[in-house]
């Protein structure tokens, strides 16, 4: 939301966002921009000005978590062991992914994009966060060179999808990261 608007467009904002983050964790990225308009009592013309797309609202939504996010993977950075630092990092962004509905869809890149990050600040967000922990890991041996940030948040997005509808999806995806760490590695 840009600062230089009124305060009560400001306003207007910030109570549609917060019926679109009730709709959201309700509704994960199914979320209707129709039923957040009726519920923020306004005109869906005004909710789609403000969110132009679904992965807007997804994005906007998730801003706080992103944030979250990069500041813990700057925390991270320079901290102990640089393999455990990135896993302890992509561990959090899997639990993340998997408790807040949505979030794994704002974080998908979309195919239509030639370069994955275009467009979707969520994920260029985590990328530049992490980016300093994944160099570090590869520059000490812990992590394979071909290895991207990219690829790590394509994997996390894949996980937390694939087990969004499981009976324990913070289990199951915690134990399906698990398995893909091994493949992280590099070959001896």
């Amino acid at each position: 939301m840009p600062e230089h608007q009124r305060a009560d467009a400001r306003r207007n904002y910030a109570h549609i966002l917060a019926v679109a983050e009730k709709e959201v964790a309700a509704r994960g990225a199914a979320a209707s921009l129709e039923q957040i308009a009726r519920t923020a009592r306004v005109g869906s013309a005004t909710v789609r000005r403000h969110f132009p797309t679904r992965r807007a609202l997804l994005e906007a939504v998730s801003a706080n978590r992103i944030e979250a996010l990069c500041t813990r993977a700057r925390e991270l950075t320079g901290a102990g062991d640089s393999r455990g630092a990135l896993l302890e990092w992509l561990g959090e962004v899997v639990t993340y992914s998997v408790s807040a509905r949505g979030l794994a869809a704002a974080l998908a890149y979309d195919d239509t994009e030639t370069d994955p990050v275009h467009g979707n600040s969520c994920a260029a967000a985590l990328v530049e966060a992490g980016n300093p922990l994944l160099r570090r890991a590869v520059r000490d041996g812990a992590v394979a060179s071909g290895v991207t940030l990219t690829d790590l948040i394509t994997l996390v997005v894949g996980i937390a999808l694939a087990t969004e509808h499981h009976r324990e999806p913070t289990a199951a995806a915690d134990r399906l990261f698990r398995l893909a760490v091994a493949g992280l590695s590099p070959r001896a």
